[in-house]
């Protein structure tokens, strides 16, 4: 029986495809993670898991991406 914290396939497959197009805004924009991660005040090892789709990002988080990227938040989420 799945745990109640645990999220159904389509939210996974989603939460990929988010990162998908941040890891394609980022390198877009000519950033490297860990140059990305420094402008938005994060560790890179967490947005290499987002990029990756092993974490969730909160919306702060795809706000800031969004914006050191160049890029509307929709772009990221859509």
């Amino acid at each position: 029986m799945p745990r109640p914290t645990d999220s159904p396939a389509w939210v996974l497959a989603r939460r990929r495809a988010i990162g998908d197009q941040i890891r394609a805004a980022r390198l877009h924009a000519n950033l490297t993670q860990e140059t990305l991660a420094l402008r938005i005040g994060m560790a890179r090892h967490t947005l290499n898991r987002i990029e990756q789709g092993h974490a969730a990002a909160r919306i702060d988080t795809l706000i800031l991406i969004a914006d050191a990227v160049g890029v509307d938040l929709a772009e990221l989420v859509r």
